[in-house]
């Protein structure tokens, strides 16, 4: 059935013409957890969790790290250094920040499926942080690992580890990418189907909702109801990781934003602009409000990484383009071992006005910030970047998928390494997980 809120019409509809101010940013921090940092798995766990990433290759391979990870061959094909499949359960791909703190003041972080799809994540357990960043030492002292489990069968369709009588959620079932937490519950954005995942600080589910945008269904090619073959722009209009990337709590309403990465799929199959529609959910009444705001997307950007309120109507959008390393280092002809094939080239924070909104619901931008442009005046990046001659600090990761205002002054980011399948920050290295806290007090004052 062709899906009604992707008529003729809307999809005319062209993204506003885009004129914002680029305001100055400079590190005043930076911390990372190592590439290679495991967790295990619950004592209560399928037997089968302990050894991660078993079928990330084109046969199941059950012998821990004999599989050396790269970059895959559109990025070069560079070694990361680190082989699969892992001895326990990986803490990598940080997905979200959520806007409220524990309270001890640790910034609860989103984990995202595993190792990039339903097919190779199976055996990838589903988790959410709580971390301290020390930007006076670089270390991140991780205080407690929350695994999501559905021992009240919850979940509206089969998951990997059905036969289980714990039920832990694993990559094969969902890809969580934005976290928010409120009167202690967590709120999950995913990109599957796309749902909106409701569980207990303990991880527990208590629901999962289907998404509505104008009243009708919203799916991915992931949704575990379609059947091949399924038509882009009928079957499904979500694209694949194109669900719900950043999903902002604003404050004083506790209504949840829910931002899709990409943009969806009218009935020929294409891509409906360079827009993203954010559609809006109440908690307290668990359903849709039935609105739906816009973000414009900037020329190169693809996609978005993530998305939190600074106030009532003020919030921040991670935008970026499919790049990963310094552009310094850009391949002039063949790929090679030495250089970037697509390095990193649009990477921003983004000011946006969700309140200031046009006839067709585009929310004003305001400013922004570039992420590959960071002033470091007091030499405080910690790690090396494969780069030619001096320049600014750059964080030139593929996905940066984390972002939050720490105070009046300070926002900290944070990337999804996509362990062991990235090495923007150097050739031949696994990216860590980085986080950086940086000075942008134009930004934050921005109207």
């Amino acid at each position: 059935m062709r899906h009604l809120f992707l008529t003729a019409a809307v999809l005319t509809t062209a993204a506003p013409a885009l004129a914002e101010e680029t305001f100055p940013a400079t590190l005043a921090g930076h911390a990372f957890v190592p590439a290679m940092t495991m967790t295990a798995p619950p004592a209560d766990a399928p037997r089968d969790a302990w050894v991660s990433g078993k079928f990330t290759g084109e046969t199941p391979n059950r012998q821990p790290m004999t599989k050396p990870g790269d970059t895959g061959a559109a990025y070069g094909s560079h070694p990361t250094g680190i082989s699969l499949p892992f001895l326990g359960q990986p803490i990598q791909g940080f997905s979200g920040f959520a806007m409220n703190r524990a309270d001890d003041g640790s910034v609860y972080v989103l984990i995202d499926n595993g190792f990039g799809s339903r097919a190779n994540s199976p055996d990838a357990l589903l988790m959410f942080n709580r971390m301290t960043p020390d930007f006076e030492s670089g270390d991140v002292a991780i205080n407690e690992t929350v695994f999501l489990h559905d021992p009240d069968h919850k979940v509206p369709f089969r998951i990997a580890y059905e036969g289980s009588d714990s039920r832990y959620l694993t990559g094969a079932d969902f890809d969580p990418e934005s976290i928010q937490v409120l009167n202690d519950e967590v709120w999950i954005g995913d990109e599957f189907g796309p749902w909106l995942i409701r569980a207990g600080l303990d991880g527990r589910i208590i629901d999962v909702y289907p998404t509505l945008i104008d009243g009708q269904p919203l799916r991915s090619p992931d949704h575990p109801a379609l059947r091949v073959p399924a038509a882009p722009g009928t079957d499904f209009q979500s694209q694949r990781s194109g669900g719900y990337e950043g999903m902002a709590l604003q404050p004083g309403t506790n209504l949840l934003w829910a931002m899709l990465e990409k943009p969806l799929l009218g009935a020929d199959g294409q891509p409906e602009g360079n827009f993203l529609r954010v559609p809006i959910f109440d908690p307290a009444a668990g359903e849709w409000t039935g609105e739906t705001a816009r973000f414009a997307l900037a020329e190169g950007a693809t996609a978005i990484g993530d998305f939190n309120f600074i106030d009532e109507t003020r919030a921040l959008v991670i935008e970026r383009d499919n790049g990963e390393g310094d552009p310094s280092l850009q391949c002039a002809g063949e790929p090679a071992q030495d250089c970037y094939p697509v390095p990193a080239l649009h990477k921003r924070v983004v000011l946006v006005d969700t309140a200031d909104r046009d006839a067709d619901g585009f929310m004003r931008r305001i400013g922004h910030i570039d992420l590959m442009n960071i002033a470091d005046p007091d030499g405080l990046a910690r790690l090396e970047t494969s780069r030619q001659g001096d320049g600014p600090f750059t964080f030139p990761f593929f996905t940066i998928e984390d972002v939050m205002a720490v105070n009046d002054t300070q926002i900290m980011v944070a990337n999804d390494n996509n362990l062991p399948f990235s090495a923007g920050r150097k050739l031949g290295e696994a990216a860590n997980n980085e986080f950086i806290l940086l000075n942008v007090p134009e930004l934050l004052a921005a109207r």
